[in-house]
């Protein structure tokens, strides 16, 4: 305790992921073996002060990469808040078109 402040504990800010607090509590209450805490404000509040922030970030990480959502969201820590944020300019995914295969000539056919 500096100063005599109570170290707040960590919190997790979902931004545009609304939709995934109640799977994202579940998995970190699984995980860490936490009581999870839900708030209006779109923020998970971990009931625990002895948890370091960049290990909730990796668990976060590692939601993300479960429900195949790590093409669009990526996790940032900022103090004791770990954020989720939307990748800028991300699209559905294009098929790469093929290139067309190179004709061979006689002479590359008959390797010489």
């Amino acid at each position: 305790m500096l100063f005599g402040h109570k170290p707040k504990p960590p919190q997790v800010d979902l931004g545009d992921l609304d939709n995934e607090k109640e799977q994202l509590a579940l998995f970190i209450e699984s995980k860490l073996k936490l009581k999870v805490a839900e708030n209006q404000n779109k923020l998970l509040v971990v009931t625990s002060d002895k948890l370091p922030p960049k290990e909730l970030q990796h668990v976060v990480t590692k939601f993300l990469y479960r429900r195949n959502l790590n093409n669009t969201y990526y996790v940032s820590l900022e103090g004791n808040t770990v954020k989720v944020n939307t990748f800028k300019n991300v699209s559905k995914k294009h098929k790469k078109t093929k290139k067309e295969a190179s004709h061979q000539t006689a002479v590359q056919s008959w390797g010489l």
